[in-house]
């Protein structure tokens, strides 16, 4: 039976790390997927929050829907960005710097899930100019620091859910935020993928012409066809093709979207909806 979580021993180290620094942090930047910001969030954030500020910068804004977007920008201290040009860096500069102490920097931590864009965010924060200052007098050891700007930034791993429902787990395989290949494949994700954009109402994002009449599984062999998966026979290799839907549907590729508004849990859609999770349909 495939596995339904991706976990590796880093993650585990990485959250207790995170909890153990949070006390000596000013503030944490949480770093979301904007085109679903509550599937991507973080799974022990809640809990942080209740001990330090966390501000939340919603990544891939160039790639959501707009009117969505506003949605989620209601919620206090969140802020999108496009991450690659650095656009929006400067609004969310301003707002962490509030939160610096008179006496010192700011210490700050960037955290999330994996492939969010928690890197691309170091990077813009840290700026050229920064420098590896080490260990921090008082802060656990064998963290690496930089400072910037009045900043002292520290860098957390991608930390998934263990515990979290499988339809999480499927959501962030699409937005390449959690591996397919461990809940089952990239044919089986691509399948549910389909159902689901079907099931939004989203099929426009499908890149096959007239696709109302068809199901999953016819979907995902034209889709094969169009990207060249074929192999003996003129057969169409569906993990391949669906590797390949994923990737251009992760990457902005096929349009913009957002999968949820605020309030909307997924997951449950998952569950309560007709859709199958284990259903494979070709």
């Amino acid at each position: 039976m495939p596995r339904t979580v991706w976990y590796p021993g880093h993650m585990a180290k990485g959250t207790k790390k995170l909890f153990e620094l949070a006390s000596k942090l000013d503030i944490l930047i949480e770093v979301k997927d904007a085109r679903a910001p509550g599937s991507t969030s973080a799974p022990f954030m809640n809990k942080i929050n209740k001990i330090k500020p966390v501000i939340k910068v919603l990544s891939h804004k160039d790639l959501t829907d707009e009117n969505k977007l506003k949605l989620w920008l209601e919620n206090k201290n969140t802020f999108a960005a496009d991450l690659r040009s650095k656009s929006g860096i400067n609004n969310i500069k301003r707002a962490i710097l509030k939160f610096k102490p008179a006496h010192r920097e700011l210490r700050l931590a960037v955290a999330g899930i994996p492939n969010v864009g928690k890197s691309l965010l170091l990077n813009a924060l840290i700026g050229k100019s920064s420098a590896n200052v080490g260990g921090v007098p008082g802060v656990t050891k064998s963290v690496s620091w930089y400072k910037n700007d009045g900043m002292l930034i520290v860098d957390s791993p991608g930390i998934l859910d263990p515990h979290a429902e499988p339809g999480v787990h499927l959501i962030l395989s699409w937005l390449g935020c959690a591996k397919a290949e461990v809940i089952g494949g990239y044919e089986s994700s691509a399948l549910e993928l389909i159902k689901f954009l079907i099931f939004k109402d989203m099929a426009e994002i499908i890149p096959v012409e007239n696709n109302n009449n068809l199901n999953p599984g016819e979907i995902l062999e034209l889709i094969g066809k169009k990207y060249g998966c074929l192999i003996s026979g003129g057969h169409v290799n569906f993990e391949l093709a669906g590797r390949k839907f994923i990737e251009a549907f992760s990457s902005g590729r096929l349009g913009k979207f957002c999968l949820e508004i605020p309030g909307e849990d997924l997951a449950i859609n998952f569950n309560s909806s007709n859709l199958d999770l284990n259903k494979n349909v070709h």
